[in-house]
């Protein structure tokens, strides 16, 4: 995506440009008037991206996949978990995390703003998450939302746009510059040269200045933050609406049951701390003690004991299930050096068990029938535990990216990776794998031998 590249490479530029920015104290003369966010539109059009997918990620359509097709992969309900609320608890628990990172950026940028109401978005937004007070109606009705979407959709492209049209323009410098420090031998093709640049030169800068009125660089911090926190506030109230909390009367309950993952005729029996995600034992409610809709949500993300997660060994195992899915469709390109590294891979547990497994088999590995049921077994396996592999990559894979301010591209979430898979089940799958693996890879070598099969 062109829009990944820019946000990568303006990054340290945004760094440098918050860490020397004023903290401006509310009342403060530092601040200049309707100031304009510059530079920092990447960024702000990088988080308009995120709430534009967030939004996406809350659709009916996306709702209704989550709970047919998301929660209901075999992989998840084997080695995760199989209580459906649970698992619909971690996908809004991951969701609310991901809006909460943006909200945070959006508060430090509300800071720059004029609007005194702007200056406090933190303090009203954890308000809303466990009140459900919107005191300055922020939360936009699905029909405004749409529109708001499109408009920052728009600013998003064109400010793509601009980026990348600054970069030609810092090209165009550069050439200018060497053929002014250039000395070549006819001066007529020199100064040729310099007038073609000068020329695109021109060019190139009216574009970029014809851009910067379009996008977001000429725009002011109350404009842009307004827009920001609306739809914070609105994402936040869809996400309570979709997954059965009490939602804000400026929020039509517009669903349909079957996009609504916990469906109720009393809605209102939801508060903003109960429901699938309570995390709150009996003894805190007794003291009061409620916890706060964030709080509770990070604790559900938290890997238990019992988990690869917890035990470091989700990466590294997704990694090792891939390696294995590639020796198991071609057994017979399989070296004996690719499976010293292959075993050199497995930590001791795995190790110990695989012992215990091979213990007593034969060296003879010729029967084709047997061969046969183990290919099907090895199938059936990786039928469900090579696509949450997979996603463990792919889940990773993007939260690095989003530290450069990349994108999410996908939808996948954390309930359909291996991170919150039970090492136990998961090991057992991986040394029946292995187990597997030995047969078939042993079946061939010795039928390769006999002649009977040509590699």
């Amino acid at each position: 995506m062109a829009l990944e590249t820019w946000l990568i490479k303006v990054k340290k530029t945004i760094s440098t440009t918050l860490d020397t920015a004023r903290s401006s104290i509310p009342n403060s003369k530092a601040s200049n008037h309707k100031s304009n966010v510059g530079v920092l539109s990447f960024e702000i059009a990088g988080l308009m991206s995120k709430l534009l997918h967030l939004w996406n990620c809350l659709s009916d359509k996306s709702m209704i996949r989550l709970r047919h097709e998301s929660i209901s992969l075999q992989g998840v309900r084997k080695i995760v978990s199989n209580d459906e609320s649970f698992l619909l608890g971690l996908a809004c628990a991951e969701m609310a995390q991901n809006l909460r990172l943006v909200a945070k950026s959006v508060s430090r940028i509300s800071k720059r703003c004029q609007d005194p109401n702007l200056w406090y978005f933190d303090r009203w937004f954890d308000e809303f998450a466990d009140s459900g007070h919107d005191s300055h109606g922020w939360v936009l009705s699905p029909k405004d939302m749409e529109a708001k979407n499109k408009k920052m959709d728009k600013y998003v492209t064109v400010t793509a746009t601009l980026y990348k049209e600054m970069e030609e323009l810092s090209t165009i410098e550069n050439s200018m510059r060497k053929s002014f420090q250039c000395k070549e031998h006819e001066s007529s093709t020199r100064e040729q040269k310099i007038v073609d640049l000068q020329q695109k030169l021109f060019w190139q800068r009216q574009e970029v200045k014809y851009l910067k009125e379009r996008s977001l660089w000429n725009k002011s911090f109350d404009t842009v933050v307004s827009m920001l926190v609306r739809s914070v506030f609105t994402v936040l109230g869809r996400m309570k609406l979709v997954f059965g909390f009490r939602y804000p009367p400026s929020l039509p309950r517009s669903l349909s049951a079957s996009a609504t993952v916990h469906p109720t005729e009393n809605a209102e029996a939801f508060s903003f701390v109960s429901g699938p995600l309570r995390s709150c034992s009996k003894q805190e409610e007794k003291k009061g003690m409620a916890v706060g809709f964030f709080e509770s949500n990070s604790k559900l993300l938290r890997p238990p004991p019992s988990t690869l997660g917890a035990a470091g060994l989700a990466l590294h195992y997704a990694n090792l299930i891939i390696i294995m899915e590639k020796m198991i469709k071609s057994p017979q390109l399989v070296g004996v050096d690719a499976r010293d590294d292959l075993y050199s891979m497995l930590p001791s547990s795995i190790r110990s068990s695989l012992r215990g497994r091979l213990k007593g088999v034969g060296f003879s590995a010729s029967d084709p029938v047997l061969a046969g049921e183990w290919r099907t077994a090895l199938r059936n396996i990786l039928g469900w535990l090579s696509p949450l592999a997979h996603n463990m990559i792919r889940w990773q894979s993007e939260r690095s990216f989003e530290h450069q301010n990349l994108l999410p591209r996908t939808n996948v979430l954390l309930l359909q990776s291996l991170f919150l898979a039970n090492k136990e089940k998961t090991e057992a799958a991986i040394t029946e794998l292995l187990v597997g693996l030995n047969y078939i890879w042993r079946f061939h070598r010795e039928m390769t031998a006999k002649g009977l099969i040509r590699v």
